[in-house]
């Protein structure tokens, strides 16, 4: 198994008084390129049938290293509170 380096870009503090990313499940791609999203985990995020997700991706080293999963409203929501303040001042 390769060492980890500990400065990498796309690492997550693990503090136990902090977020907390864990491996959720283990899932596989078919051949079209598909996966499932196992039920306990989609009733835990609240992902339903017919849901928006966004798909964002971190690169390092020219490599994708980390894929998240956004909900579609929660991701405008978050795009608002950045966005909002300026455009407030512009108008």
């Amino acid at each position: 198994m390769k060492k980890q380096k500990t400065n990498v870009s796309c690492s997550i503090s693990m503090d136990k008084d902090s977020a907390c990313c864990k491996v959720e499940s283990i899932i596989s791609v078919d051949e079209r390129g598909q996966m499932v999203l196992p039920k306990e985990l989609r009733a835990k995020a609240k992902i339903a049938a017919g849901d928006k997700l966004a798909i964002t991706s971190w690169e390092k080293d020219g490599q994708v290293c980390c894929i998240t999963l956004i909900k579609v409203e929660d991701l405008v929501d978050m795009v608002k509170g950045q966005l909002g303040p300026i455009i407030k001042e512009i108008l």
